[in-house]
């Protein structure tokens, strides 16, 4: 406990300092799309692996822990190395990751078999982590008034990524191959470090604690913040309804439509309405609350989920279009409540931004694999529908999560 008062007294005079006047728009869009760049990295193999296996004559199973192994290195390095940035300037951890992540692309790039490949996807996860050391920088630049907005349109920016990656390195790698998609990501992540070696400013580190106490004392930030424990295992609940619909999908489409994956992955671009609702819940947050967003997010992809429940009583073509709706709309509320979530967490503890942010986005990983688990489960006992009841009780859960407990300490 004595750490977190330390961290505490730290973080109050630093943001004082960062809050003190508005953040320059060329500096918020830097931040925007440093994080949707880096976070990309996480995707770029996904739509790639039918023709990267053959080049590198690999089966068909062992290409498919490429994805696995950069998600796995993901989450590690949240965990291990995202909590540092309380510890060091985060423009030197931004710098380095970014350093990193271009050398571990242009790995595997040139990647000569699937072995190098495999422990290249595993440094690419670990190295684009830095997407999750930009998202409190910006929380730590803007001042308390304007921190949902910026924090807002820094999501967009991550969120685009995320949606944009598998479009880019699908015609990428039609057109130039699949080892041209990762470098030219080598180059997008070595150009933007320069660029944020030259805009980025200097971050004072908020804690002097060492490595091993630092993640010690992120037990004892979960025990004291019951704010923070209410946000992750909502936006983990949230988290398993998303994952259970998109892990799914391209299998009911194929078996109730006789789509193929390209169908399935048209569908991903009602992932743009998340891009959407970042800054507008940002912007809400600031002036009401992100109390209240969090519980109109959670409600709004409650209802969206609930709603497919009809398509079974509904023509195939309007069946189509509520599934377009419905992705729609819970991809606005989810994306809507985790902005929310992440202004009312870093409202915390200035002091342990990165930390807070380990925490809750561990949350968000952890309800991401039950999601996948529990919707494939459900899919097999019990159908579609079995799918669309888990993610409608999960985010029932989520709601009342947020609708119980009391008031959220204010933002710092």
């Amino acid at each position: 406990m004595a750490s977190i008062q330390e961290t505490h007294t730290a973080g109050r005079a630093h943001a004082t300092g960062a809050a003190a006047s508005e953040v320059p728009t060329s500096l918020v869009l830097l931040l925007a799309t440093t994080a949707g760049v880096s976070v990309a990295s996480l995707y770029y193999s996904q739509p790639m692996l039918g023709v990267l296996g053959p080049d590198i004559q690999a089966a068909e199973r062992t290409v498919g822990f490429v994805p696995t192994l950069t998600q796995l290195g993901y989450a590690l390095g949240i965990l291990l190395l995202a909590p540092l940035g309380d510890r060091y300037d985060r423009r030197r951890i931004i710098l380095a990751k970014a350093a990193a992540l271009a050398v571990a692309l242009l790995a595997s790039a040139v990647a000569p078999g699937i072995g190098a490949l495999l422990a290249a996807s595993l440094a690419v996860g670990l190295a684009a982590t830095l997407a999750q050391d930009v998202v409190p920088a910006a929380a730590t630049v803007a001042p308390a008034h304007q921190r949902g907005k910026v924090v807002g349109t820094v999501m967009t920016g991550l969120l685009l990524g995320i949606l944009l990656s598998r479009v880019v390195s699908g015609l990428g790698a039609a057109h130039f191959g699949w080892r041209a998609v990762y470098g030219a990501a080598a180059v997008a992540v070595a150009l933007l470090g320069m660029a944020a070696w030259r805009g980025l400013p200097r971050f004072v580190p908020t804690t002097h604690l060492g490595y091993g106490a630092l993640l010690a004392s992120m037990g004892s930030l979960w025990r004291a913040r019951q704010p923070l424990r209410r946000a992750a295992l909502a936006q983990g609940l949230l988290s398993v309804a998303f994952s259970a619909f998109w892990s799914t999908l391209a299998v009911m489409l194929h078996s109730q439509f006789h789509w193929g994956s390209a169908a399935a992955g048209a569908f991903g671009l009602a992932g743009a309405a998340g891009a959407l609702a970042a800054p507008l819940a940002g912007r809400l947050a600031d002036r009401s609350g992100p109390e209240r967003v969090t519980r109109l997010g959670a409600g709004l992809a409650l209802v969206s989920f609930a709603l497919l429940a009809a398509a079974q009583w509904l023509p195939a073509w309007a069946q189509l279009g509520l599934l377009v709706a419905s992705a729609i709309g819970f991809d606005f509320g989810i994306q809507a409540t985790l902005v929310a979530h992440q202004t009312l967490v870093y409202g915390l503890d200035p002091a342990a931004r990165s930390r807070l942010n380990a925490l809750l986005f561990t949350g968000v990983f952890i309800g991401m694999a039950a999601g996948s688990a529990l919707g494939a489960v459900a899919l097999a006992q019990w159908g579609w529908m079995g799918v669309v009841a888990l993610a409608t009780l999960a985010c029932a859960a989520a709601l009342a999560v947020r609708m119980a407990g009391g008031r959220t300490a204010p933002a710092h």
